[in-house]
């Protein structure tokens, strides 16, 4: 059977926009000082119908509240209501109602909303597709210790998209945002390692940080992770360990990893051969890599080692395995 796939994923970036963190008031002291015009607490208020803390969950109300709020110029209320339109909570979808907020909390210096708008600027939604000008509303989170513009400001350094391509920069921005505990950007701090893109390449140093955003549950990570342990780079080779992290990957949809966990139940690799587990896994990464609409050699020989399998399976196996891709896409 062919070798597993051991290609590390590449960087990726990803914006956080973090809810604020309420202060211990009950919901009828925010609710009397809201019917007064305070914005603060209209704001509060919007975040708890956002939340369903103390009342019933109800995005409309929470629109409601925020646009009170947002109305006197309350730039974190303003930017919440920007997310409510970008996705279409309590008000129906509008990209550029949502810029149109967020542009107001973003000129206050609101550094959520301007990490957004850089984001949307890369994405062209709801404004012209401008990575100039996203940079620019990146850096000036960066200057306010916003770890997700400090992750996405990385990533335009990464790959030369609004600034020249600056691997060292790139890295330093990823490392500001990897010491505030950014999953994303231990990620590709740690890529940028295992590659040597930056820094001196260290495998041991990109295991490290694999591992710290393995933990918080980011599933590229915990994929690279595995490969390491599968593969002795930077860890001792530890198959167990390598199926117990493409296992975590895998239950996240990672296609790569359900690729090669099938491949570890097919050949008994850290777990036991299991020719249903396999098949089961082989199928739900074809099925995957399929809607992504990937081609290449990976999608092709992903369906080949799950027909290879399919091969050495009784009729009663095949219904087995087949009710464990239904329950598995049922749950997930």
């Amino acid at each position: 059977m062919a070798r597993r796939s051991s290609c590390l994923v590449a960087a990726i970036f990803l914006a956080s926009l973090n809810a604020p963190v309420m202060a211990q008031v009950s919901v009828e002291d925010f609710l009397a000082r809201a019917e007064q015009g305070d914005a603060d607490a209209q704001f509060n208020l919007g975040i708890r119908h956002f939340r369903g803390e103390g009342v019933s969950r109800d995005d409309v109300e929470a629109v409601r509240w925020y646009r009170l709020a947002a109305d006197q110029g309350h730039a974190a209320a303003q930017n919440s209501l920007g997310l409510m339109h970008l996705i279409g909570l309590g008000v129906p979808r509008d990209d550029v109602e949502a810029v149109r907020w967020y542009r107001l909390a973003a000129d206050q210096g609101h550094a959520a909303a301007q990490n957004r708008l850089g984001l949307l600027h890369v994405t062209g939604r709801g404004v012209a597709q401008d990575d100039v000008e996203a940079v620019r509303w990146y850096r000036l989170a960066v200057d306010q210790g916003h770890a997700g513009a400090q992750l996405n400001l990385g990533y335009m350094y990464a790959n030369g998209e609004g600034v020249l391509r600056d691997a060292r920069e790139a890295v330093r921005l990823f490392r500001l945002a990897a010491d505030q505990e950014q999953a994303g950007a231990q990620f590709n701090l740690g890529y940028m390692y295992a590659n040597g893109n930056g820094v001196p390449q260290d495998d041991v140093e990109a295991a490290q940080l694999f591992r710290l955003a393995a933990e918080q549950g980011h599933a590229a990570a915990q994929f690279n992770l595995a490969h390491m342990y599968a593969d002795s780079k930077g860890l001792p080779e530890d198959d167990v360990e390598a199926a117990r992290w493409y296992r975590l990957a895998a239950d996240q949809g990672h296609a790569g990893a359900q690729l090669n966990l099938g491949y570890m139940y097919a050949n008994g690799e850290g777990v036991q051969q299991d020719d249903v587990a396999a098949y089961m896994w082989f199928n739900l990464a074809a099925s995957r890599l399929a809607a992504s609409r990937v081609t290449g050699e990976v999608p092709d020989q992903t369906v080949q080692l799950r027909d290879l399998v399919a091969e050495r399976l009784s009729a009663s196996q095949r219904v087995e395995a087949q009710r464990l891709v239904r329950e598995w896409n049922a749950s997930h």
